[in-house]
């Protein structure tokens, strides 16, 4: 087995499996790969590429003894146990700052899909329906919208309002100064009470588990809109959907899932996910807000030039076999 053995677990740009093999890294690119086999095969690497299918314990890293490295393509360090990588001394790294955009564009464009009821008048129209005054939508000009999480998609996100008649406020309980002229930092409570729109653009974490709850919306402006292109396990589920046929809550965007696919939960999650299927103000995508093909081509740069700032590429001249 080459020490620069490195496993691929889901599909990337060519140019980082180019890169690795410039640096003398001998990948194994097996991008429909199962977390499963993953695990049965993790200890004849060095390191390993990973994304949302193949998550890594702790357990799963005891197993693979010569493991150096784990790269994320994207954002999202849950599927990782990082302390436990930490105690190996296995070095961990993502790529956030790759799909940021990717994320932020398809939050604004499931939005505008919304207000303007692009969902429901696509089908229609498709159906032989013509029917223009069900259709009528709304115009985020002059809302207050709201970020909660300022980091790389937070951030970018905010961006785009740039130039907008719009006002735009951010909470991020990790950050300090990242408010602007166009982006006003508040507390979380100001953020529910102001924001017609709440963007979600956090990390899960055992804070932000189920964060957004019966708590969280009814603190939520009247007729506030939720978009959620983080992780699905931040918002309560049951609590969204109580929150939208009572009418408190206007619309959904959501592009995450407590289970995905949502076949895949509980039958009680299940018939919760199929309820909100039913409503025309939810749209909905299949977790792929930060896949475009530009971000794709990003990630790979982004992690190749965090291996190479690690260490952890060296030069094929210094291939170690063994």
């Amino acid at each position: 087995m080459s020490q620069k053995d490195v496993l691929i677990t889901d599909y990337v740009h060519p140019m980082l499996l180019q890169g690795l093999v410039s640096a003398g890294y001998h990948p194994t690119y097996a991008p429909e790969m199962t977390r499963t086999e993953m695990e049965a095969h993790l200890s004849h690497y060095k390191g390993v590429v990973v994304n949302t299918r193949c998550t890594i314990s702790g357990d799963v890293m005891t197993g693979a003894p010569g493991l150096k490295w784990i790269a994320r393509l994207g954002s999202g360090l849950d599927i990782i146990d990082v302390e436990a990588a930490k105690e190996k001394n296995i070095h961990v790294i993502s790529a956030p700052e790759g799909n940021a955009q990717a994320v932020a564009e398809h939050a604004l464009g499931m939005l505008l899909c919304l207000a303007n009821n692009l969902h429901t008048g696509d089908r229609e129209v498709r159906e032989g329906q013509w029917l223009r005054e069900k259709n009528r939508g709304w115009e985020v000009s002059g809302k207050t919208i709201g970020i909660i999480g300022y980091g790389n998609n937070g951030s970018a996100f905010g961006r785009l309002w740039n130039g907008w008649e719009v006002r735009v406020v951010a909470y991020d309980k990790y950050l300090e100064r990242y408010g602007d002229t166009k982006v006003i930092a508040v507390d979380n409570e100001s953020l529910l009470e102001q924001s017609d729109i709440i963007s979600l653009h956090v990390p899960l974490t055992a804070e932000t588990f189920e964060m957004v709850d019966d708590d969280f919306f009814a603190k939520c402006k009247k007729g506030s809109v939720l978009i959620n292109t983080s992780r699905g396990k931040v918002v309560r589920l049951k609590s969204l959907l109580d929150a939208l046929k009572s009418g408190h809550l206007k619309g959904a965007c959501l592009d995450v899932l407590p289970h995905e696919p949502p076949t895949s939960g509980p039958e009680g999650d299940q018939k919760v996910f199929e309820e909100l299927c039913t409503m025309d103000n939810v749209v909905l995508s299949p977790h792929v807000a930060g896949w475009t093909v530009e971000s794709k081509r990003k990630i790979a740069e982004v992690i190749l030039n965090k291996l190479k700032t690690s260490l952890l590429m060296p030069s094929s001249s210094n291939e170690d076999e063994g």
